[in-house]
């Protein structure tokens, strides 16, 4: 068994949680400014994250919970997290996004994972409170991936990650075999291997023998 961490926004889905939450508030502009200079390592990923957060105080969260509706996988992404949960593999979310985005994507497609592990937009009075809490925003995912690779018994020889922005940094440093999904330039150095689909991560899975080679890979 291997235990296989991904990065949600940027790897997993094309959508961007916070800048769908700002669609709802008209703020869309600047979180997607505030993501890339995270992205980027241009500034630390807890500041841009409660910046953004606080850009939505205030939203109602029924208008939150549509644009969480509107966060959808890969395509591709669901058959890649079947396979490898056929195989006896753990697979986990590491995400410093939302867990209720990531919940309804997963829904949508069918498919599960053992562990989302994501952060959460306070709710007071039916509106969001401008502030977030959860294990990733201080919290890095080379933590997370230690935790779920020792609760398993699995040595980080056996774990891989797949990320794409600065706060995949810490993970994809430590574990196994490090996978790039389109990654920013200030993360590509750290990795392994570089894909750009999800349908060649089943190849590169394959290839490393975490999968048994298989034709489809679109969803």
């Amino acid at each position: 068994m291997h235990v296989v961490a991904f990065d949600f926004d940027g790897t997993l889905s094309d959508s961007e949680m916070t800048v769908l939450l700002g669609d709802e508030e008209g703020v869309a502009a600047d979180m997607a400014e505030i993501t890339e200079r995270a992205m980027n390592d241009e500034i630390s990923y807890a500041e841009s994250l409660r910046k953004r957060a606080g850009l939505l105080d205030g939203l109602d969260d029924d208008l939150a919970e549509a644009a969480f509706g509107e966060v959808r996988l890969r395509p591709g992404a669901a058959d890649v997290i079947e396979r490898l949960r056929e195989r006896g593999h753990y697979v986990a979310i590491l995400t410093g996004g939302f867990e209720r985005g990531v919940a309804r994507a997963l829904e949508r497609e069918g498919v599960e994972v053992d562990e989302i592990v994501a952060n959460r937009l306070p709710v007071s009075g039916g509106r969001l409170t401008g502030e977030v809490e959860g294990p990733l925003i201080e919290g890095t995912k080379d933590e997370q991936l230690e935790r779920l690779a020792a609760d398993r018994s699995v040595p980080l020889a056996r774990t891989l990650a797949v990320g794409d922005g600065a706060n995949d940094l810490p993970m994809l440093e430590v574990a196994g075999l490090a996978v790039g999904y389109e990654p920013k330039p200030a993360v590509e150095p750290a990795c392994d291997l570089l894909v750009e689909s999800m349908a060649e991560l089943a190849e590169v899975l394959e290839a490393e023998g975490l999968l048994a080679a298989d034709a489809g890979t679109e969803r």
